[in-house]
């Protein structure tokens, strides 16, 4: 079971074969923001000490929880229960038409193909994808993590995150 130290489930965001660092660095960023979980499955087409990665992930990046795998095959080993979710272009339903358990992986492809089809075809039931029209090939790796992740959020009513802000210099209208 995931369970952070405050008490609570936590999702997971994992990336498979991620190739720009400035993705994967804005990725962590919003897992930070979200209290999310990160896990990169090699190889990676850059290496995390990249400035780009942390330039996009800014100050953030040391509280990120990032675990590592050699391959698809060391994931699963290390997370034999995990319920993983896969964002495809090729899903026949949407991300909207599951529910996310609180503590589920949702895994991305890397930038120029995608979740392989091997594993893909053994995940029928778990494919989601973000409806776009019919001639656009995909959207960037970093906006349909946060279009699916805050789906799951949603679903799980933001658990753990702020709902309400405050102005900074003035109060708010009652």
């Amino acid at each position: 079971m995931n369970v952070t130290s405050v008490g609570f489930k936590m999702l997971n965001i994992v990336l498979h074969e991620p190739e720009i660092p400035a993705n994967t660095g804005n990725i962590g960023r919003t897992c930070c923001a979200t209290g999310t979980r990160l896990h990169l499955i090699e190889p990676l087409g850059f290496v995390l000490t990249d400035k780009t990665v942390k330039r996009a992930g800014m100050d953030y990046w040391d509280k990120l929880e990032v675990f590592r795998y050699d391959d698809w095959d060391d994931f699963k080993a290390k997370n034999p229960d995990a319920k993983v979710y896969m964002a495809t272009t090729k899903a026949k339903k949407t991300h909207t038409q599951v529910n996310y358990e609180p503590d589920c992986y949702i895994m991305f492809g890397k930038e120029s193909a995608g979740i392989p089809e091997e594993i893909l075809v053994d995940n029928e039931e778990n494919c989601v994808r973000i409806p776009m029209g019919h001639d656009i090939r995909s959207l960037n790796l970093s906006n349909s993590v946060a279009v699916i992740l805050y789906e799951a959020l949603r679903q799980n009513d933001f658990l753990g995150l702020e709902t309400e802000g405050n102005l900074h210099r003035l109060n708010w209208k009652e």
